[in-house]
């Protein structure tokens, strides 16, 4: 036996009747040769750590934009600490931890600079909507590797596209990826208000600090507990009063950050600036990027206008914007 298939074995052997099996994949879109010791699973999560988008997530924002200092989430962070809380998961209930990593590491490829800002704007702006974990498949199906696609299994790309809205995923590592993006999220977008000096521990109310803890790292830890003993069956989900502290927990962060005036005050600028950049390249789509071209070509302007913006960087997108729209001769260091 290759190390692929004793690997294999142990999963049939070890993981939980209602886990996903490498060898009982629903397979790629393109046939593949299987690799002599790696698992079609494990073969995805290193395609997706190794490719483009991955890379950009380091300067796509999470909550703050263009925060000052060096510990705030980044979209890649964000990520990766989805994956270590879903992997825990996982483990804990004899899940596939190769899949659900893949489908963790993969879930927000397809963000636009500037978080959820720049998603709505784009959504605003483009006919047929724009909504980012579509775009993650869009990108691992067709805009990776030169428009070849990462040829993930269906597994990876049915859990990427079901980690936020709408149907649950097909497998119980997809739903479990789910779960631990809101837990991630909630705990780390609330360290970071704290840091920013937005929010203070004291301002959570009491009930909720009782329930689920005092500090980010409680709080985290009583969450994945209770979805660990709170998962039974194709459920994968917290028991009854933990989940209603948990979403008075997220009413409470949509009320004081997400909609929060000094946390979001640089937001309202994104929808003018993104609509600025989505304008400019609609309007004579020979300007983008070759890579582009064939996209605009067989798709229409505006879905290959929206693919470019989505894959830029907070960074990238200002320069963009700097070279198009502000005079050269323009410094703010003029004095």
């Amino acid at each position: 036996m290759t190390p692929r298939e004793q690997y294999e074995q142990m999963e049939r052997e070890w993981l939980s009747p209602r886990a996903a099996k490498a060898a009982d994949s629903q397979g790629r879109e393109r046939e593949e040769t299987p690799c002599e010791y790696r698992t079609v699973f494990q073969r995805d999560r290193d395609r997706i750590l190794h490719c483009k988008s991955f890379r950009r997530l380091k300067h796509k924002t999470q909550v703050f934009l263009s925060p000052e200092g060096d510990h705030y989430r980044t979209r890649l962070t964000h990520t990766l600490e989805v994956a270590q809380i879903a992997r825990t998961v996982a483990r804990a209930l004899r899940l596939n931890e190769d899949l659900t990593e893949a489908i963790a590491l993969g879930h927000d490829l397809g963000h636009t600079p500037f978080g959820h800002a720049g998603e709505r704007a784009l959504n605003l702006h483009m006919k047929a909507g724009f909504h980012h974990y579509e775009q993650s498949v869009r990108v691992v199906e067709k805009l990776e590797n030169a428009g070849k696609g990462l040829n993930l299994t269906a597994e990876v790309r049915d859990g990427i596209l079901c980690h936020t809205k709408g149907q649950e995923a097909a497998t119980l590592e997809g739903r479990v990826v789910r779960i631990a993006d809101q837990v991630a999220y909630i705990n780390h977008d609330m360290d970071d208000a704290m840091r920013a000096g937005v929010l203070s521990e004291s301002d959570v109310p009491l009930d909720i600090r009782k329930a689920l803890g005092d500090s980010r790292a409680q709080r985290i830890d009583t969450l994945v507990t209770a979805i660990i003993h709170g998962s039974h069956d194709d459920f994968v989900g917290m028991d009854d009063k933990t989940r209603m502290y948990f979403d008075s927990l997220h009413a409470f962060m949509f009320d004081n950050l997400y909609h929060n005036p000094i946390a979001k005050s640089e937001e309202n600028k994104v929808d003018s600036f993104v609509g600025a950049l989505f304008d400019h390249f609609c309007a004579d789509p020979t300007r983008l990027p070759e890579e582009y071209q064939p996209i605009w070509q067989a798709e229409g302007v505006e879905r290959a206008v929206g693919d470019y913006i989505a894959g830029m960087t907070d960074n990238y997108a200002l320069d963009v914007y700097t070279s198009l729209f502000v005079p050269s001769g323009w410094s703010r260091n003029i004095e």
